[in-house]
């Protein structure tokens, strides 16, 4: 397969704009609630992928599936970001990544019970492999925290796991597009709960900001979104596309340097060669050692 149908180039393209969501949203929150950000990031991106579908024409999806978008909205988006949110109140940055960082290993799991899919030896010691990474890259940053938060972060990574898995089969008879657009929108649709908060908050809102709401809404979740459903559509299994969320941590540190001025600790270096190891032995290990 050449470079330019695989899977890989899409992936990396959602980790990248996924990583820059951490740190645009840690700018955002210095003016919007949590809430407010989650209805605001995602009413810019149905908007986006509206423009998108009318541009290109897309069909809507058939009746019958659409409860499968619904289903898919509900989890990636609305309770995976309320989830967050919540979480992200009471437990630290370094615990959270841990948790979150656990939805490939549910992922892998999912996709086992509902499409059979079969991991290797190879590919389970490659999962394992990145994990440690971000435990090395947690503990040696900070350490954990232990409270309640710790449940509703565990739901926002299930709930991320469920939309992979939904993903799949919905981009098994629809295009990346299609299955995104449709899926934002009922993401959107749900989110609108939260609308006042954002309305409230709106008039005291610094002009910088709405490059960072906009950053959010079409690079971090509509394109983003875009490109992670069409790697589910190239890629032979599941857990080939979700483990590349291990490496979030590690580019999150990275961009945080770069856009910030946070410094790259030892700590990002060790844990992120054990992410990337972990990510080239899942996907190539087999081959190499044939």
């Amino acid at each position: 397969m050449s470079f330019k149908k695989s899977f890989h180039p899409y992936a990396m393209t959602t980790i990248f704009f996924w990583s820059l969501a951490y740190v645009n949203t840690r700018l955002a929150l210095k003016y919007f609630s949590p809430f407010a950000i989650g209805f605001l990031r995602y009413a810019v991106a149905a908007l986006a992928m509206l423009i998108v579908v009318l541009v290109q024409k897309i069909k809507p999806p058939k009746a019958k599936d659409m409860i499968w978008f619904a289903l898919s909205g509900a989890t990636g988006f609305f309770t995976f970001a309320t989830m967050l949110n919540l979480g992200s109140r009471t437990v630290n940055s370094s615990t959270s990544s841990v948790i979150v960082a656990t939805t490939p290993i549910m992922t892998a799991i999912l996709a086992r019970i509902f499409y059979k899919e079969k991991l290797t030896k190879m590919q389970y010691c490659a999962i394992a492999v990145s994990f440690i990474g971000v435990l090395v890259l947690t503990v040696l940053s900070g350490g954990f925290s232990v409270n309640k938060g710790i449940l509703y972060l565990i739901i926002a990574a299930f709930a991320l796991s469920l939309y992979n898995i939904f993903q799949k089969r919905l981009t098994r008879t629809y295009s990346s597009l299609c299955s995104t657009a449709y899926s934002i929108f009922w993401g959107a649709l749900f989110m609108c709960v939260f609308m006042p908060n954002a309305l409230n908050e709106l008039p005291g809102m610094p002009f910088n900001q709405i490059w960072n709401i906009l950053i959010l809404g079409v690079l971090s979740s509509a394109v983003a979104y875009c490109t992670w459903s069409k790697a589910f559509s190239l890629a032979e299994h599941t857990s080939s596309v979700s483990n590349y969320m291990f490496v979030t941590p590690f580019v999150t540190s990275l961009i945080a340097f770069i856009v910030a001025g946070e410094s790259v600790t030892s700590a990002t270096i060790v844990g992120g060669a054990f992410i990337v190891a972990g990510l080239i032995i899942f996907n190539f290990g087999n081959k190499i050692i044939k």
